[in-house]
């Protein structure tokens, strides 16, 4: 275990700044200093981080955990790995880390490795504290999160068939299949979720964030917002935190 446990926050977490770890974050994604109220720091540090994250920056499940990352204020702690790659070619993923050959993956302070997104998330909230899994309605934020991540494997599936599969053995029924995943998960969103969205911030707001965020930057002539003006609104006000505007990916 960690040499010395954090205290539990009494209170929602804010995104610390400036630090080193921001800028070296906004450069990883192509963000110029002084925007989104972030500035350069004065002098480097030369504190050692504790974990490392492998991660790509267009990754959707890695941007989650850069998100979490960013919101409790543990920019500072956690060194990012550039990390690319696909199941036909792995290149630079940390196989040797993660068997799946798969980002995002976190080396933990205490030594070891784990890996997907949902389980790096629940342990940096349980190391910081930060309650994003409240267990007042911890299932619904689970079943919030894995609606998420449903949407963001089928969009991922829907761009390798286009980018990673020869042309005459394309499956456009399969295609559209896992949009009708997604559709139908959109719908579902705007009917029964707008309450818990509206509510304080958990983790499976920030996962939903990011999914939609996907959706604009891999599949935006599919255009979710149609039929959707509720879910819409909650994204244009998320998309507004720091978090959310440093992690936003981008070609």
């Amino acid at each position: 275990m960690m040499g010395k446990s954090l205290p539990k926050a009494a209170r929602r977490p804010r995104l610390r700044e400036p630090c080193v770890i921001c800028l070296t974050i906004r450069r990883f994604f192509g963000i110029p200093c002084g925007q989104d109220g972030y500035s350069a720091p004065t002098a480097p540090s030369n504190k050692a981080f504790a974990m490392k994250l492998y991660h790509s920056p267009t990754t959707p499940f890695g941007r989650k955990v850069m998100a979490l990352i960013l919101e409790i204020g543990f920019g500072d702690r956690v060194e990012i790995m550039p990390a690319s790659g696909t199941p036909l070619a792995p290149g630079s993923m940390p196989v040797d880390l993660n068997p799946l050959g798969k980002i995002p993956a976190l080396v933990r302070e205490e030594g070891g490795t784990i890996y997907d997104s949902r389980v790096i998330c629940r342990y940096l909230d349980d190391v910081a504290g930060s309650n994003l899994y409240p267990k007042a309605n911890l299932w619904e934020v689970l079943t919030l999160e894995a609606t998420a991540d449903g949407i963001l494997e089928a969009a991922l599936l829907m761009v390798y068939e286009d980018r990673l599969r020869p042309e005459d053995k394309r499956f456009a029924d399969w295609v559209e299949g896992q949009w009708s995943k997604i559709a139908r998960s959109l719908d579902a969103l705007e009917a029964s979720w707008m309450a818990h969205l509206n509510g304080p911030l958990d983790m499976g707001q920030i996962a939903l964030g990011c999914a939609l965020g996907y959706l604009d930057f891999r599949h935006a002539p599919r255009n979710w917002r149609a039929g959707h003006p509720k879910l819409a609104a909650w994204e244009a006000n998320i998309v507004k935190r720091p978090a959310m505007q440093v992690t936003i990916p981008r070609a």
